[in-house]
């Protein structure tokens, strides 16, 4: 038996699913350096700051993920938020990997 490809909506609701994980993942992994390091690059307010926004976002995400899955993956997000996201996302891993280049070049 031949697979078909997934028609569009199926599409979507696979890439949400992965894409809500991928956001989760990058949140806690954030939060985690955070919670345990003092990020020198970033003044104390500056950290305080990252970490409420992922904070924040990390619980959005959980609740878009509970939505999606009592809506048997009918529920939608809004590409506003999924952008706001994805450039948060790219803010922690900028922070992540000065911090490790930092430290390396400390030591």
């Amino acid at each position: 038996m031949i697979n078909s490809p997934p028609n569009e909506s199926e599409l979507l609701t696979r890439i949400l699913k992965l894409l809500l994980e991928d956001f989760q993942y990058w949140f806690f992994r954030t939060q985690t350096l955070l919670e345990s390091e003092r990020i020198t690059l970033l003044s104390p307010e500056e950290q305080d700051d990252l970490l409420a926004r992922v904070d924040k976002s990390k619980q959005e995400v959980i609740t878009a993920q509970i939505l999606f899955k009592a809506t048997d993956q009918k529920a939608g997000i809004d590409t506003a938020i999924l952008v706001l996201w994805h450039k948060l996302v790219a803010e922690c891993w900028q922070v992540s990997m000065q911090w490790r280049l930092y430290k390396a070049n400390k030591n």
